[in-house]
């Protein structure tokens, strides 16, 4: 039953992006500047500002690479995936090669041209998924080849292995930035299979093995020294579980890439993140290694990974209980989370108090994907 059921909240997931999704923010699409807009109100007017983070043009550019895929007003899908990758390929870079944080929301440049590894991940990413279409093809790979010379070149830390997440060095490393930089390289393999993107994905699962989870349970960490050891303190102990579950997703997409078998870490950090949900199913932002809340508010984004990660292993087990509990990871962000017309509500405290004054539009990103993915498993 539960997978039948499963299968019903695929079928809704399309409908929602199809009928909601899709259609807001294209409506909304590009600003006068040529760029989309950073965030929404919560009466679905366009957020003033005068700055847009590059990431945000980097996950616009991906939904509406998804909404082609799945079949969605292909023209205007199109015209907005391309306009995305122009963005991407060109106002978002530094003279280096590198993504900036920071443009002007009037399209006059880089407001902040500092060079970001997790900004610079999700242009490699949306340059990969605008390269399986709607293309072409050619322009968004050179873009892509382009910036990684630029990484390799500027970021790579050949010593303690890994990549800078800003220029100059900051004084801590980041786990999360490498993340993205993997889901990056997956990505760009499934355009380019045989491009090397593959090994560099197979450079950031074996620092992912070695110095991510190096810590107290086997745990991802968040927060590392310069070399990859663990931070005295606090910063040791905290870990999200929405990036546990991500990992989950992640290294089992890695390992069907690379015909591999799954890393034993998957199911660690699944036990853990399942651990850490409230009696309903929800995810929330912060726990100590012992799994005791820390955070206890909730986004949207780890409840979307709660789902992937659900997913990645109901795909490999066909186990009906995992179905269940994607089921209820679907429930909890239809009902709680998103919206009729197309829109969520990002952010609640741990008392269940809407906290989101607005819409970022960098949440769709997370929905679009788990969503997709719900689709692709279930066949719908």
């Amino acid at each position: 039953m539960s997978v039948s059921a499963l299968q019903r909240r695929a079928r809704e997931a399309r409908r929602w992006l199809l009928d909601s999704c899709f259609p807001l923010w294209a409506d909304h699409g590009l600003t006068a500047a040529g760029l989309f807009p950073e965030a929404l109100t919560l009466d679905l007017d366009e957020a003033p500002g005068e700055v847009t983070r590059v990431r945000v043009q980097a996950r616009q550019t991906y939904v509406f690479t998804a909404a082609w895929r799945l079949g969605w007003k292909p023209d205007t899908a199109a015209r907005l995936a391309e306009a995305g990758v122009a963005a991407l390929s060109g106002p978002c870079l530094t003279p280096s090669g590198l993504a900036g944080r920071l443009l002007a929301a009037d399209g006059s440049g880089l407001t902040d041209p500092s060079p970001d590894l997790y900004d610079t991940a999700f242009v490699l990413f949306a340059l990969g998924e605008a390269a399986r279409g709607p293309g072409p093809a050619g322009p968004a790979l050179g873009a892509a080849d382009g910036i990684l010379a630029a990484l390799d070149r500027d970021a790579r830390d050949p010593v303690h292995g890994g990549y800078h997440e800003q220029l100059p060095p900051g004084p801590e490393r980041l786990q999360n930035p490498h993340m993205h930089l993997l889901e990056a390289c997956l990505s760009l393999h499934a355009a380019a299979p045989q491009a090397g993107h593959l090994t560099r994905a197979g450079e950031l699962v074996e620092l992912f093995e070695t110095k991510l989870t190096a810590g107290e349970n086997g745990l991802l960490g968040e927060r590392f020294a310069p070399d990859w050891s663990m931070l005295p303190g606090e910063a040791s102990r905290l870990v999200e579980p929405g990036h546990q579950f991500e990992w989950v997703w992640l290294l089992h997409a890695y390992a069907k890439a690379a015909r591999a078998p799954v890393s034993p870490a998957a199911s660690r950090l699944y036990s853990f993140g399942l651990s850490t949900l409230d009696i309903d199913g929800r995810a929330i932002q912060m726990a100590a290694r012992g799994g005791a809340p820390i955070d206890a508010s909730r986004r949207t984004w780890p409840q979307t990974e709660a789902l992937k990660a659900h997913l990645a292993i109901f795909e490999a087990s066909g186990d009906e209980r995992v179905a269940a509990a994607a089921c209820r990871s679907f429930d909890i962000l239809m009902d709680e989370y998103l919206t009729e017309d197309g829109a969520w509500l990002d952010h609640y405290g741990a008392d269940g108090a809407v906290l989101s004054e607005q819409i970022p539009a960098s949440t769709g990103y997370h929905v679009v994907l788990a969503f997709s993915e719900l689709i692709r498993v279930m066949s719908a």
